[in-house]
């Protein structure tokens, strides 16, 4: 098997691009080489002039939880200032990167195929920033680690923008971040260079790509994870738990009002590549804290058959259509989906899934890998 090269491990082989100036690198956890060795070392090693460290939401050591960053701080491993940039608006980003001193930025970081995974809209932020600023702005690409080939869901509305969605792109996107990095800026115009993988087809499972698995948050934990999260992530817009707070995050889903009918109900509705187990958990923090709930989990046992945005829709409508005066929406729902039409089918009692039908995406135009 050949193994796929990063953006940084081509960059930390070749540097020259970014070698002068000073240069602040956008980074987590993730950012690794194929032997674990943090970016920032491996970039001060190569000789680069690094001299700020931003991290994203969960921070640049991952230990803050969903909706959290951790606070400014200095990296104990290089001695370089740790800024957060997570909920700042566009003037506070603009005062914290001016005075950090960069003339560049440069992004490392994973991100798992879904729209509403925030750390994208870091990057689109950020770009946005450099764009205003004046400033160099490298990506530095990985694997897309749920394929580059399948898309699903809507395009985001202009009245559901937000940090989970700024610029219109699918649920499932298919893209990796270089790519969106270059569709995203036909807009913000920053002074833009992608680092590009070598070796990576998008039809590659992730691992097929050698690469090691990092977890990119506190509740992203595996692959499996990853697989499903596009489709079970939408629970977090209802009153189900999407099992925030046990071992197996966004597998697990359930609500004290569920019963055995659940796991049945989806196996027979024969969606592809994933079938249901009925079980019990007790989530320790979030939904439900503390209380022994029923539910299912999701076990995926064919990855190119699976749809995760479909089976995500399937599984709030049979919730809907079994538990229609206990099931509910929230107004998060629509942030997540990019419009409310989800939750107003939902809530009519209509059936949704006719809403996971393909739209125009990806631009060619814009696409590395082919």
């Amino acid at each position: 098997m050949t193994r796929v090269r990063t953006g940084l491990e081509r960059l930390v082989a070749a540097p020259r691009p970014v070698r002068e100036g000073r240069a602040g690198l956008v980074t987590n956890p993730t950012g690794v080489l194929p032997d674990l060795t943090p970016a920032a070392p491996a970039l001060l090693a190569a000789g680069m002039r690094l001299t700020t460290l931003f991290s994203p939401e969960h921070g640049l050591r991952g230990t803050a939880q969903a909706g959290a960053g951790e606070a400014d701080s200095t990296d104990p491993v290089t001695g370089l200032p740790v800024l957060d940039t997570y909920r700042r608006s566009a003037d506070e980003l603009d005062r914290l990167i001016s005075a950090s001193g960069v003339d560049t930025l440069v992004f490392d970081v994973a991100d798992v195929g879904a729209r509403f995974y925030t750390y994208i809209w870091t990057m689109y932020d950020l770009m946005a920033a450099a764009a205003r600023l004046g400033l160099r702005f490298f990506v530095l690409d990985r694997p897309n680690p749920i394929g580059g080939v399948l898309v699903e869901g809507p395009l985001v509305e202009p009245a559901c923008a937000s940090f989970l969605g700024r610029a219109p792109i699918p649920v499932r996107h298919a893209l990796t971040a270089g790519e969106l990095a270059l569709a995203f800026n036909r807009e913000i115009g920053a002074k833009l260079d992608v680092v590009a993988l070598e070796g990576w087809r998008r039809e590659m499972h992730f691992d097929e790509t050698g690469l090691p698995w990092v977890m990119p948050s506190a509740n992203m934990p595996t692959l499996d994870t990853a697989l499903v999260y596009p489709g079970t992530g939408l629970l977090e817009g209802t009153n189900v738990s999407e099992g925030r707070g046990t071992t197996r995050p966004f597998e697990l889903v359930g609500a004290p009002y569920v019963d055995g009918r659940l796991a049945s109900e989806l196996n027979g509705t024969g969606l592809p590549g994933v079938v249901f187990r009925d079980t019990w958990f007790t989530p320790t923090f979030g939904k439900h804290a503390g209380v022994p709930v029923r539910g299912v989990q999701a076990h995926v046992t064919d990855r190119t058959a699976f749809r995760p945005v479909l089976t995500g829709v399937s599984m709030l409508h049979v919730l809907r259509t079994l538990h229609p005066g206990e099931f509910a929406c929230l107004p998060f729902l629509d942030l997540l989906w990019g419009s409310d039409s989800l939750r107003g089918r939902l809530e009519a009692g209509d059936d949704p899934r006719s809403l996971c039908a393909p739209v125009p995406w990806p631009p060619e135009d814009g696409l590395l890998y082919v």
